[in-house]
């Protein structure tokens, strides 16, 4: 069994943050919208669209400097490619030189980039490092904050974990690699998620060098009916590594919600506890955690019956809160609608903020922007009628 990296019970927790304001970034499938607020998290100005038309996968700001915002956009005949803003979202600059797989030998079947998928700011020690992932599944890493893009040639020239799959082999929106998660401890130390023919959690010691699978505990059958093995398992909806414990991981996967303990090196299913009401089940595919507390996660459940729906169970939509790793749930559904909200989330479209009490945000694919200022005790419309949502993530401030 792999052995804990460190004690992490010595690791101070993160300071909450106090800044003076918080956006919300929000990527749509006919462009990109930011929500300004206040420090209270009271007051929410209308969104400001921009990019519209374009489809953004993720836009996420650069923690290291409270100021750098990429985006990924497919910008239609003219492909994929990723932007820049150190003003909010004012003016942007386009990658000169975008991620690309490389051109394959005349007679050969080679991958060009559909869209790009997950960012990822890099680890703390190396300022203005981004990776991305991508569809089809590759992972791309930037040293000039996402206007250069270098492949992992560990992982893209991969044969177990990079073949050519059949669309037969692939989920709705392509095969993709996402859950990009960096050891906070080491920038060498990386994760991802494969969403393909051969899906599962992959881990990196070697800043992508070599890869090994860790899907040990997940058990039945993946998307396409198969069993998992030793190398690959089913298919992961969204992992996250807890900043404050890195050898804490939970997963939300096609088979349900799961945590990880390094030290054990076994995937447990904790959605197994949630309540049985409404309908629900752990199926899903956003994971929520709180910033200092490895304990405490929130999910956000659909229908996994047969066939799947992927809406909330009976229209009646809720976040489920942990405060003890799993072990129990409680139900939020305090200001959502009690009925007829048939709410669907994508992976990317979850987070949560640094304040104290943390806020949850969630974005629904028909369109409304959702926050709790009260770690999802009561819940708030912040936006309506917007396209359909790919990804949520915050924005703070410093004063």
């Amino acid at each position: 069994m792999p052995k804990p990296r460190s004690k992490t019970k010595s690791r101070a927790p993160a300071k909450p943050s106090d800044g003076a304001a918080i956006a919300i970034l929000v990527g749509t499938r006919k462009g990109a919208f930011i929500i300004h607020g206040d420090k209270t998290r009271r007051i929410w100005k209308d969104p400001v669209g921009m990019h519209i038309g374009s489809i953004v996968h993720h836009m996420v700001m650069d923690p290291r400097d409270g100021r750098t915002i990429l985006m990924t956009a497919h910008t239609g005949h003219l492909g994929p490619t990723i932007f820049q803003s150190t003003d909010l979202g004012k003016t942007w600059k386009e990658a000169s030189k975008p991620p690309a797989f490389p051109k394959a030998p005349e007679g050969q079947t080679g991958r060009s980039v559909h869209h790009n998928f997950w960012l990822t700011p890099g680890h703390a020690s190396e300022p203005r490092v981004w990776y991305v992932g991508t569809s089809p599944a590759g992972l791309f890493r930037s040293e000039d904050d996402g206007m250069t893009w270098e492949g992992v040639s560990g992982f893209n020239n991969h044969p177990k974990y990079n073949p050519l799959p059949r669309e037969d082999e692939t989920p709705p929106d392509g095969q993709t690699l996402h859950s990009i998660m960096i050891d906070p401890r080491d920038p060498k130390h990386m994760y991802v998620g494969l969403s393909s023919g051969a899906s599962g959690v992959l881990e990196t010691k070697d800043q992508g060098k070599d890869w090994a699978p860790i899907n040990k505990g997940i058990t039945g059958l993946d998307a396409y009916g198969i069993p998992p093995d030793a190398e690959t398992g089913p298919e992961p909806h969204c992992m996250r590594i807890h900043p404050v414990n890195p050898d804490r991981l939970y997963q939300q996967s096609h088979m349900g919600a799961y945590r990880m303990d390094r030290a054990e090196g076994v995937w447990k299913r904790i959605g197994e506890n949630l309540p049985k009401e409404h309908g629900i089940s752990d199926y899903s595919f956003p994971i929520a955690l709180h910033p200092r507390d490895p304990d405490t996660v929130w999910l956000f459940p659909l229908d996994g019956g047969f066939p799947l729906g992927r809406i909330t169970p009976d229209g009646m939509p809720a976040t489920y809160i942990t405060r003890d790793g799993g072990k129990t749930w409680k139900r939020q559904d305090k200001g959502l609608p009690k009925g007829n909200g048939w709410f669907s989330l994508k992976r990317q479209a979850m987070t949560t903020d640094s304040r104290d009490p943390v806020g949850v945000y969630f974005g629904t694919t028909g369109g409304e922007v959702w926050a709790s200022r009260d770690e999802g005790e009561s819940w708030t419309r912040l936006a309506m009628s917007l396209p359909e949502i790919y990804s949520v993530e915050v924005a703070e401030f410093a004063r």
